[in-house]
């Protein structure tokens, strides 16, 4: 698939062609390097490795250096492989070539957004996954407003489920957004207006699919 990699640079607005508001997510995308091409032969697939953002060179592991000088690339943050590139893309793609954002998306077209979410720590039922709480203060009740009540059967079977819904580690998890509709596209500034929300928070990593 066709991809690249960028960052979520905050929220707009934008009208469409009917005049309605539509809610839009400001990505910053590329350039991105080449940094490995996987073939069939050798890894069993075929699939390019894209690199993104900067990374000095005393924070990089040396087995990582090697990989990076292997395609005369500076260091970089972020690496994200993409299955079947050069041929979506009908052209043979160059260790340490550089993939533009004109190159893959125009305007009008259809993108998935993935992201990680915003980490929102340990939670909750009613956060997250929105109990209304077991009921009110009568009949003697105190501090139930958000519990999650019970959480098994009786003696059969005598184990709570697996899955069952309580209390726990909320966000921080890969969300894939599918079909955001790219409202605008700037290649000089590399920056590109989707319609709709993204995971994330400001500055966070998103990977751009089509």
């Amino acid at each position: 698939m066709l991809g690249i990699i960028g960052k979520k640079l905050g929220m707009t607005t934008l009208y469409d062609e009917a005049g309605r508001s539509v809610p839009c997510t400001i990505i910053t995308g590329g350039p991105c390097v080449v940094t490995q091409i996987k073939n069939v032969d050798k890894d069993g697939y075929s699939a390019i490795q894209l690199g993104y953002d900067d990374k000095k060179e005393k924070n990089t592991s040396k087995p990582l250096m090697g990989h990076f000088q292997k395609a005369q690339i500076t260091p970089k943050r972020k690496l994200v492989e993409f299955k079947d590139f050069d041929e979506k893309l009908g052209k043979e793609i160059q260790l340490g070539e550089t993939i533009q954002l004109q190159d893959i998306f125009a305007e009008g077209e259809y993108v998935d957004a993935i992201g990680f979410s915003k980490g929102k720590g340990f939670q909750g039922v009613v956060k997250r996954h929105g109990f209304s709480g077991v009921g009110g203060k009568s009949h003697g009740q105190h501090n139930r407003e958000r519990a999650p009540g019970a959480i098994g059967a009786c003696s059969t079977p005598s184990r709570v489920f697996k899955g069952m819904r309580m209390a726990g580690r909320t966000g921080g998890q890969r969300v894939k957004i599918t079909n955001l509709r790219i409202m605008k596209l700037l290649p000089e500034k590399n920056i590109l207006v989707i319609s709709g929300s993204v995971p994330g928070s400001k500055n966070g990593y998103i990977i751009l699919e089509k």
